[in-house]
């Protein structure tokens, strides 16, 4: 579900840089330089729990460059609709970072933060200070868990 919080109570925003997994690859192998590599920082991202994964303005992921991977039925506010997926998103946030795929919005919306990236980067929303919090990952505690029988 993608939807926009309805006022500011418990609202979080954060700071996101969004790089072109891809691109980083092609660096990394010596195709392009370092500086081509397509980035771009956004600023008042919208943390939002009732978003599944990162959702990016169609203009930014035009900007980044992002491969299209499939377009998927999704439910909003309006009801179920057709959006575009795309991956190879890399992003980072408090010092952490991964690789996600990102649902399109229509250009010029507000990017939104979704619950798998913040589970998978160890991010916890803290409603009462407005903030992100991040998980321990350490030594004598850590966030990431592997039950096995």
């Amino acid at each position: 579900m993608v939807h926009a919080a309805e006022n500011s109570m418990g609202k979080i925003i954060t700071t996101l840089t969004v790089t072109n997994r891809f691109d980083e690859a092609l660096a990394t192998n010596h195709y392009i330089t370092a500086s081509q590599v397509r980035s771009i920082t956004l600023n008042n991202v919208l943390v939002d729990s009732g978003a599944t994964t990162l959702c990016l303005p169609a203009d930014i992921i035009a900007t980044l460059g992002l491969e299209l991977l499939k377009e998927v039925e999704v439910e909003t506010a309006r009801g179920i609709s057709r959006a575009r997926v795309f991956q190879d998103a890399k992003i980072s946030c408090l010092g952490r970072e991964g690789t996600f795929e990102c649902l399109e919005l229509p250009a010029g919306r507000n990017p939104l933060l979704g619950v798998i990236p913040l589970e998978a980067l160890g991010l916890e929303l803290d409603l009462q200070r407005q903030k992100l919090r991040l998980l321990p990952i350490g030594p004598s505690e850590t966030y990431l868990t592997i039950l096995c029988t």
